[in-house]
């Protein structure tokens, strides 16, 4: 009987791979040699997976938010049936940063694929894309959480949900030691105590 071959799973294996190219040496290395060189195969073999470097980039950024996904779907569970908004968007945001090695792994892998969509028009549309639903999401916590009078209504969903999402942006202060992971931490407690108090 011939080996069934678990196809996801082996694209999977690539893009964990791939990630581990970005973390280590950085995106200016990753070619489809080197990554098939981590993954442990041959060219022949990753290219039967992937017809291109943006295809296997591609699937790795979107595996990526998948994992990130899975991370807050846990992390919501430990909260309980009804999570307060504030515990929901803080846990969320926290996944956005690199506090530990799997978000670690995630952001620099989103980095990447950020400056690969900034000169491909297929990624960057991708990349818009994925980034308008994350901030969509966002946006409808906030929303929902003024709604229920956990925000105030004078507050501007919009404005808000951009002011949050500009909290991720401290991964380089974390990234390059300017802040300790606490510190961005710190940071949004502070501001979603005043977005709730």
């Amino acid at each position: 009987m011939p080996k069934q071959v678990d196809h996801r799973g082996r694209r999977e294996e690539i893009a964990r791979a791939l990630w581990r190219v970005v973390e280590r040496r950085g995106v200016a290395h990753l070619t489809m040699r080197v990554v098939a060189q981590e993954a442990g195969m041959s060219l022949g073999q990753l290219q039967h997976y992937f017809a291109s470097r943006a295809a296997m980039l591609s699937f790795s950024v979107d595996f990526a938010s998948e994992q990130t996904s899975l991370r807050v779907g846990r992390g919501l569970e430990r909260l309980g049936d009804r999570p307060h908004p504030r515990d929901v968007l803080r846990l969320t945001l926290a996944e956005m940063l690199p506090l530990h090695a799997d978000a670690r792994a995630t952001s620099r892998m989103s980095a990447a694929y950020v400056l690969e969509a900034l000169h491909d028009e297929a990624v960057h549309e991708q990349a818009r894309r994925g980034l308008v639903q994350g901030r969509a999401l966002v946006e409808q916590l906030v929303r929902q959480a003024v709604v229920d009078g956990h925000i105030g209504p004078d507050r501007d969903p919009a404005v808000e949900t951009n002011l949050l999402l500009a909290l991720t942006g401290l991964t380089p202060l974390i990234e390059l030691g300017v802040i300790e992971p606490q510190d961005a931490l710190t940071a949004i407690d502070a501001h979603l105590d005043r977005l709730f108090g």
